[in-house]
């Protein structure tokens, strides 16, 4: 049966929504905010800010803003998928099971974007206009094209355009360079063909069909392990134009992985160890694109 708001009204289950709202709704609007993406973004935004040269003033600025922005958009994207997640019967979504209010996630959602907008602009105004457009493709993602075949495309820009963002603030708002970029670009639209890979079967019959949703699993995961690995080589060979020992053996793990998550057999552990695959390439992705991002590196391209 699906999950509506009369059935949170009887049983066990209910009665632990209605204590979480009694006793700890901080906890549960948290929860709806998406925290270990949004708490990912931001750590690596501010690991990023301290790469790049920011001071501790402007790199604490920049962190805010994204802090705030990752809030709203992970509560906008809870809150208007909220019939969805309901007629799946999705007990680990607060506002499906009671526990918050529509209006509470929303309200929340519209605060947290208008405080990410002096907070975004307090970094400078062209760094401030590129994070606001990072975010608004986020919610354009929520609202409309994760239903298409272009639900890549948000992730592609938005996360492109961090780099952007932090290097606009420095002194002489030096743009960062292409390889970066298309690291960057690269990294975040394989992370959105993985993250759907858990989830496909439940999105395809919740009607969301976006691109790795109609490719299907297998082909997605291929996707998702192919862009890590580009984007694996783009920073290792971005910095010099050439590829160092070091960063040969890296490229070498990468392949391997990719291999793996490739050429793994899907049905094992329901598909588990792909996707583990690509989820280790992205970790070693993100560890590299900090690595990377070094005052030297910025004005180059």
């Amino acid at each position: 049966m699906p999950a509506t708001t009369d059935d949170v009204a009887d049983g066990p289950a209910a009665w632990t929504g209605r204590r979480s709202v009694e006793r700890s709704p901080l906890v549960s609007l948290l929860k709806a905010s998406h925290p270990v993406p949004a708490a990912a973004v931001t750590v690596l935004t501010a690991l990023l800010a301290g790469a790049v040269g920011l001071g501790p003033a402007a790199g604490a600025g920049a962190v805010a803003a994204v802090a705030a922005g990752q809030l709203s958009i992970g509560w906008c994207n809870d809150r208007l998928d909220l019939r969805r997640d309901r007629a799946a019967g999705r007990r680990d979504k607060p506002l499906a099971v009671g526990a918050l209010r529509p209006g509470t996630v929303g309200t929340a959602a519209v605060v947290s974007l208008l405080l990410c907008v002096p907070l975004s602009l307090s970094c400078g105004l062209r760094p401030g206009v590129v994070h606001l457009g990072c975010v608004a493709a986020a919610w354009s993602y929520n609202g409309w094209l994760k239903h298409t075949v272009f639900s890549w495309l948000p992730y592609t820009t938005a996360f492109g355009l961090l780099p952007a963002f932090l290097t606009l603030a420095l002194p002489g708002h030096p743009w960062p360079p292409l390889w970066l970029t298309a690291a960057a670009a690269l990294l975040a639209t394989g992370a959105h063909f993985a993250n759907v890979l858990p989830d496909i079967e439940e999105d395809l019959a919740g009607g969301v069909l976006g691109l790795p949703q109609r490719l299907g699993r297998r082909a997605s995961t291929v996707w998702a392990a192919v862009l890590a690995f580009a984007s694996c080589v783009a920073l290792t060979v971005g910095p010099t134009g050439s590829l160092s020992p070091g960063g040969g053996v890296l490229v070498a793990v990468t392949l391997t992985l990719c291999l793996v998550a490739v050429c793994g057999p899907p049905g094992l552990a329901a598909g588990r160890l792909p996707f583990l695959a690509v989820l280790a390439m992205a970790g070693v992705d993100a560890v590299l694109l900090v690595l990377a991002t070094r005052p030297q590196a910025v004005g180059g391209s």
